[in-house]
């Protein structure tokens, strides 16, 4: 295995056994800036729920070679009716060495946590590594990295882990020494982290678990925001000594989750800032989703900003830390409303110019929801039934507006809304 790895960044496509944390914009960003700009052909097979054992996976991963290859994998079907892995890793090996004659090829094997990590699956992978051809390059993604067999493959410089930094709408690759626990933050919903797939249940009270939140949303913070945001009306130093102490709490917390020795800080403290603790690796869907909303605001490709808005959706479970009303929390659970409510309105603009009224319609209606007193989506909505035909339908959106104005701010729909309901006064007219 060649690992000539000077300038990791620029040579990771040089690099032959890769493994990386499966996170979408990670793994898209892989796809894209290393197998895309590689040209070489890519076989790749991503870990369902139906792959519970490792002979169970490696049928299904039959299938899937057979239906893209014009041999199919023979030599994993022959040692699959033999009880050792180590056999089976060489015939995997042998398998893709075929495949890549002539060419080189990717083999990308994602969510590779799914699968019980003991010794056969320790006896596979060790064997599959060894035995591959210098034309296969294979990349694993997963959450348990600093587990085996992966932490001994890369402490033995015989695999590189890459880790994700993020700068504005981008993510690169810097190569790590050793895998690191991944934490796994969700705070749309109900809110929970996770450590290596292990979530933390207990955090010894409502303090621990506020002060996580609050450090994984301002990634940058100093101690004076901090104590503003948590304990305005303390002293300085009561506000310390609870603050040291819940932090504490926190460390603790994440440290439980992780099998191997250590303590497992969440922030470090630098040139007067809080910040990630380089003892980790991170991912946020609250960033995730923000991210893909910013991206989608300033791509020109209509294909990307569609894709981007439908990934921000989907990241979007539910209001942020929906059981909790501190006012950081309510101040930050509107701002992401207000986005959730845009990338649905950009959704229903991209159907609606291409004539999907119905696709459009569904979009203004759900974003309605988050955000009631657009008055341009209400427009937008009745100027869809007009052109549909459904003048009560139009006319009943324009009065659900103008009583909401009323109620909630005292004020009549705008000039542009009420010339719209005079218009379908005149078709009603007309249609009579």
């Amino acid at each position: 295995m060649h690992q000539d790895m000077s300038e990791p960044a620029k040579k990771i496509g040089e690099t032959q056994f890769i493994l990386l944390y499966p996170w979408p914009d990670h793994r898209d960003a892989f796809l894209r800036d290393v197998v895309g700009k590689s040209q070489r052909p890519l076989y790749r097979y991503q870990l369902t729920d139906a792959d519970t054992t490792l002979t169970d996976w490696l049928k299904n991963l039959m299938t899937v070679l057979t239906a893209s290859t014009h041999d199919g994998p023979s030599n994993l079907q022959q040692a699959l009716s033999q009880e050792e892995a180590t056999l089976w890793g060489q015939a995997l090996a042998a398998d893709l060495n075929q495949i890549a004659t002539g060419d080189a090829i990717w083999f990308f094997l994602e969510e590779m946590d799914r699968l019980p990590h003991d010794i056969q699956l320790e006896q596979f992978i060790e064997a599959l590594v060894h035995h591959l051809s210098d034309n296969v390059y294979l990349a694993v993604s997963s959450r348990l990295l600093q587990c085996a067999p992966w932490r001994a493959l890369a402490l033995q410089n015989e695999a590189v882990v890459f880790g994700p930094k993020h700068r504005a709408h981008e993510v690169i690759y810097t190569r790590l020494e050793e895998p690191k626990p991944a934490l796994e933050v969700y705070g749309f919903g109900r809110g929970y982290a996770e450590v290596n797939l292990r979530e933390i249940e207990n955090w010894d009270g409502a303090l621990p678990r506020n002060l996580f939140f609050f450090f994984i949303d301002n990634p940058l913070v100093t101690r004076d925001e901090i104590f503003a945001a948590f304990w305005p009306k303390l002293a300085t130093k009561e506000a310390t000594n609870v603050f040291h102490v819940t932090k504490r709490k926190i460390s603790e917390r994440i440290t439980m989750k992780v099998e191997t020795d250590g303590n497992y800080e969440l922030t470090q403290y630098s040139t007067g800032f809080y910040k990630p603790s380089e003892k980790l690796v991170r991912y946020y869907d609250v960033g995730a989703f923000e991210d893909a909303v910013g991206r989608a605001m300033i791509t020109l490709e209509e294909d990307e900003e569609e894709a981007l808005l439908e990934r921000a959706i989907d990241l979007y479970k539910g209001p942020f830390l929906a059981d909790v009303d501190m006012p950081w929390i309510v101040k930050r659970r509107e701002v992401l409303q207000g986005l959730y409510a845009q990338a649905l309105i950009g959704l229903g603009r991209l159907s609606q110019a291409r004539g999907e009224s119905v696709t459009a319609l569904g979009y203004y209606v759900r974003a309605l929801k988050e955000t009631p007193y657009r008055e341009d989506i209400h427009r937008d909505i009745m100027q869809i039934y007009i052109n549909q035909g459904m003048l009560d339908d139009a006319r009943q959106q324009y009065h659900t507006l103008k009583a909401l104005l009323a109620e909630n701010m005292d004020i009549a729909p705008a000039h542009e809304t009420r010339a719209l309901f005079e218009r379908i006064a005149e078709q009603t007219v007309k249609s009579g």
